[in-house]
């Protein structure tokens, strides 16, 4: 009931409900009929079986002993018939593709006497290369803009004056973060390292003779025959790279454990001249890196977190402009920096187009793709002015793990993908907390959704980073339980924190 006043008195009059015939949204109808469409086989198959169990259920004893003395009587081919049966299972069971499970792993967590929050990153420019005035106020620039906030680690090098970038102190930033993270992953695990078969490590700009390798082999006392892997200079989406190659080793060799790990270094990489294309590199990349233990033993289901299902590379070096967009290289005056081109958005942009255009059919319902095709079609045919369908990547994947190699690349996918604030929230916390940490930055993004309590059994993840090259490269993971956070999570001492209100 509701007042209303007529000439100074007031009459109760009935509330009027809502026409929820009219009120009811078109984003209601489109749920209805994309469960419909992804459903429609099963849909189709009950009046099939209720059929069949109608008619069972009709069967008398002397029917079903009937049917017994047919097959009795027909031994050979039930003979026949089982062996073929039996040589097609053992043939599917030997030749088929094996599970590649996540046991667990670890990401790296800088001590606190290795952060480097915004005032002594200033200081330290200051000091490390003595820039000049404009220089500094660029700097300044992007650290305000870049989303990165005053946790952030830098490498011992760093907290020296003057800096020292040797390749005995790179040795030592490589050494601290792979031996802290594979000693939580071991740890965490209960896996000796005498048992992983596999072992593949990525890292862009730093390869030293021994490789970073031969460093874990020699520090964990690994087995003689074990097949590693040193990956180099592919940038920043390395680390689903790697994660193929182990997955691809661990289809051929059977009951085995994979390592991946996956860093940056920045000891030798601080770039020291005044070109800002270079420049922008030392305000985004921080401290830190992942280890990861992949397994293809059937045992390892029951404790693995995740389950590999997908991983999509799209690799777009043919073009000049997509190869050159993240360049190692001097300056005019010979000082080392990498550079990246004011083309570095469109490029990714184009890149990430082509590899959801391989991922899409392997991930997206039947019926975001019949709605694609049609709407394809359509514009071909019909009217040119019809904008193609963006199909909804939110029905696919419950998580999105958005490589945290700057605000402006997870603004635009956001943006493009139309993703809520919370699907990208974990890759602004990481950025924010973390800073770049290059191709292991997918791994504190997972770790962050853990950590929150969101990993729900049956919920799918996509890891999606950008890299030199030019590259786009995807991995599709599925939980395999209501995922808890290890021991050792990088966000159990300050989760309570996030997220934080960013100035975007």
């Amino acid at each position: 009931m509701k007042n209303s006043s007529k000439n100074g008195v007031q009459v109760l009059q009935p509330r009027r409900l809502p026409d929820f015939l009219r009120s009811v949204k078109l984003k209601y109808v489109k749920l209805d009929y994309h469960y419909l469409v992804s459903h429609l086989l099963k849909l189709c198959l009950v009046p099939v079986m209720a059929a069949v169990i109608i008619k069972a259920s009709r069967l008398s004893l002397d029917d079903i002993h009937q049917m017994w003395l047919q097959l009795e009587y027909n031994l050979v081919r039930v003979v026949v018939f089982s062996a073929i049966f039996v040589f097609g299972s053992t043939v599917y069971v030997m030749t088929r593709k094996r599970f590649i499970y996540l046991v667990d792993y670890a990401c790296y967590l800088p001590p606190q006497h290795l952060k480097a929050d915004h005032r002594y990153f200033m200081e330290y420019a200051k000091e490390a290369a003595d820039f000049d005035e404009p220089t500094m106020e660029f700097l300044r620039k992007i650290m305000e803009r870049s989303g990165l906030g005053d946790e952030t680690g830098a490498p011992p090098s760093m907290h020296c004056f003057p800096p020292r970038p040797s390749m005995a102190a790179a040795r030592q930033e490589a050494e601290l973060v792979m031996f802290g993270a594979l000693d939580t992953l071991f740890a965490s695990t209960n896996v000796k390292p005498r048992d992983v078969g596999i072992l593949v490590v990525n890292c862009s700009l730093f390869n030293p003779t021994p490789s970073l390798t031969a460093m874990i082999i020699n520090k964990y006392k690994m087995r003689g025959n074990i097949k590693s892997f040193n990956l180099s200079g592919m940038g920043c989406s390395a680390g689903v790279i790697a994660i193929d190659l182990a997955k691809d080793m661990l289809q051929v060799h059977r009951n085995n454990y994979a390592v991946v790990f996956s860093t940056e270094n920045m000891t030798q990489n601080w770039y020291s001249g005044i070109e800002k294309s270079m420049l922008i590199s030392n305000c985004l990349f921080r401290l830190g890196g992942s280890a990861v233990l992949l397994s293809n033993k059937s045992i390892d289901r029951g404790r693995s977190k995740y389950k590999l299902i997908h991983v999509v590379r799209t690799h777009c070096g043919a073009n000049d402009k997509a190869f050159k967009c993240v360049y190692q290289e001097e300056d005019n005056v010979g000082k080392f920096g990498v550079s990246l081109s004011k083309d570095l958005m469109a490029i990714a942009g184009n890149a990430l187009k082509t590899n959801i255009t391989t991922l899409g059919p392997l991930v997206l319902p039947i019926s975001e793709q019949i709605l694609f095709f049609v709407t394809l079609i359509a514009k071909k045919l019909f009217n040119a002015k019809i904008k193609p369908y963006v199909p909804n990547f939110k029905l696919a994947f419950e998580h999105f793990c958005i490589h945290a190699g700057g605000r402006g690349v997870i603004d635009e996918l956001e943006k493009n993908m139309q993703l809520s604030p919370l699907l990208v929230e974990a890759s602004r916390m990481t950025l924010h907390r973390f800073g770049n940490t290059s191709s292991s930055s997918i791994w504190y993004e997972l770790a962050y959704m853990e950590a929150k309590g969101r990993m729900r059994k049956g919920d799918r993840i996509w890891q999606v980073a950008f890299g030199s090259g030019f590259k786009c490269n995807s991995a599709v993971w599925l939980a395999l339980k209501n995922v808890k956070p290890s021991c050792g999570n990088p966000w159990e001492d300050c989760i309570h924190k996030y997220p934080v209100k960013l100035n975007l």
